[in-house]
């Protein structure tokens, strides 16, 4: 059986959450055109009958402004020493930019396979355009292999596990084929509503919300869950709660539609807003909110 694990990289908003998802055929990662959406280092367990993979899909790396931003490039270089295969995405409708090089000047020295995976390929319509641009990356780096994806769409995943196979040694399931994730359930039911946030503010919200579920309570049909909001900012606050309350309905509303797909049951959702100014910088609050583990 062929058994590894495989990280994902790259700058933030190249869809490696949606490419995540996809392959594992379910919604684990949230994902935003927000960039910076994903902070944890969220392992999806793929298995088949002769394979078992554990992907990690990292946070976008990116210059940081805060701590909270030195903190997810940290966890992002923290899953590329000791993996066998690294999935280097790149969004090729926008081209290889500097901090695609940047990504790869951090990760070629490590002596791992790197797959190039172009995504986006549905946004460049020219498809001369595309070879183009296929040809002046391929010379960039002797990459173990170079794919051309669309990660919202998913008839490239039997293909793409076909190939990470073959740069995977034979071993024994490193989980039991039950276990899906390393994040608590908790933890996804925060991050849906998290995604709800960036879904309905847009650009007005970008890394200064972050979610926790404060009661969590499971019953045979049900389950009761409270979810506080924490943002940085008073005005912030204002936006997420919305005229009489309009925003934070919607967003419990559309979290809601997501956690009873995952949990199978009837959801009842509370959320509340709570202002702490200046947590990006705070490193106690990245323990309150699951950001970092205590040492």
């Amino acid at each position: 059986m062929k058994c590894g694990f495989v990280s994902l990289v790259g700058r933030p908003n190249v869809g490696k959450s949606t490419l995540l998802n996809n392959v594992l055929g379910m919604k684990l990662a949230i994902t935003s055109r927000v960039s910076g959406t994903t902070r944890n280092l969220i392992q999806g367990i793929y298995n088949d009958s002769d394979s078992q993979i554990v992907f990690v899909d990292t946070p976008g790396i990116h210059k940081p402004t805060d701590k909270l931003g030195n903190l997810l490039n940290q966890k992002a270089y923290q899953m590329v020493d000791d993996v066998d295969v690294i999935l280097f995405l790149v969004d090729i409708s926008k081209g290889f930019g500097r901090g695609d090089q940047f990504i790869l000047d951090r990760i070629k020295d490590h002596h791992i396979p790197i797959f190039l995976l172009l995504n986006k390929v549905d946004l460049v319509k020219n498809k001369e355009e595309l070879l183009e641009k296929i040809e002046e990356v391929k010379n960039l780096y002797d990459f173990a292999e170079i794919i051309p994806i669309s990660a919202i769409q998913k008839n490239y995943t039997k293909d793409l596990i076909s190939s990470i196979k073959k740069y995977l040694d034979e071993g024994e399931r490193i989980f039991s084929e039950e276990e899906l994730t390393n994040v608590s359930t908790r933890f996804i039911m925060a991050e849906f509503v998290r995604e709800k946030i960036l879904e309905l503010t847009k650009d007005e919200i970008p890394h200064t919300v972050a979610c926790y579920v404060e009661n969590y309570e499971e019953e045979k049909d049900t389950v009761h869950i409270q979810v506080l909001i924490v943002v940085d900012r008073e005005n912030i606050k204002k936006i997420i709660i919305g005229k009489q309350g309009s925003m934070l309905k919607e967003v419990g509303i559309r979290a809601r539609r997501d956690m009873e797909a995952f949990l199978g049951k009837k959801v009842f959702l509370e959320t509340y807003v709570k202002t702490l100014k200046n947590w990006r910088d705070q490193e106690r609050y990245f323990l309150e909110l699951g950001l970092k583990e205590e040492e």
